[in-house]
């Protein structure tokens, strides 16, 4: 069997599966064809798009929607014993060199970064309350978005898609 018969049997199965939904069962709910098929949610959305931003490597939060001015007040100063977590050695406080101001009604700051993106910060939602015992980006990068600092977990796209479903079946 080639590649061929795989593709012709893939667009076969398709063309099958779209046949037994529009067809209805005993209990006149369409048949499964797919795990991987839309389902509707469990709940009523108040949402209509969501837009997750996932940046690694791209700016800090502190550059762009989450000012520190604490940051500003000791930049240059060496951190203090207190403030770390580790053993590991720290450079000076660095604040951040862009300047913010508050916009839309909520008066939410944003960095002079996202000068154009702040015109629509009253419909945006800012989640600043993430935190962690991990001090290093790696691990902390799998545990936002598996859930854990160790392979193999689901990521956040995976238990989006099993719950409800991709029109795009080939993920």
């Amino acid at each position: 069997m080639g590649l061929g018969a795989l593709g012709l049997g893939a667009l076969l199965g398709e063309a099958d599966a779209r046949a037994a939904t529009s067809s209805t069962s005993l209990s006149n709910e369409p048949r499964p064809t797919s795990a991987l098929a839309v389902k509707p949610p469990h709940f009523a959305p108040r949402a209509k798009q969501v837009v997750h931003l996932f940046m690694n490597g791209g700016p800090s939060h502190v550059d762009t929607f989450d000012p520190k001015p604490l940051l500003n007040t000791l930049h240059g100063q060496p951190m203090p014993e207190s403030h770390l977590r580790t053993e590991r050695k720290t450079g000076a406080i660095m604040g951040s060199p862009f300047h913010f101001s508050r916009y839309g009604e909520s008066g939410i700051p944003v960095s002079e970064l996202f000068a154009r993106t702040a015109e629509h910060v009253d419909s945006m939602a800012f989640v600043r309350s993430m935190q962690s015992e991990v001090p290093n980006h790696e691990p902390s990068l799998m545990l936002m978005n598996c859930g854990h600092t160790r392979l193999p977990r689901p990521s956040m796209g995976a238990w989006i898609t099993y719950g409800l479903g991709s029109e795009n079946q080939n993920l």
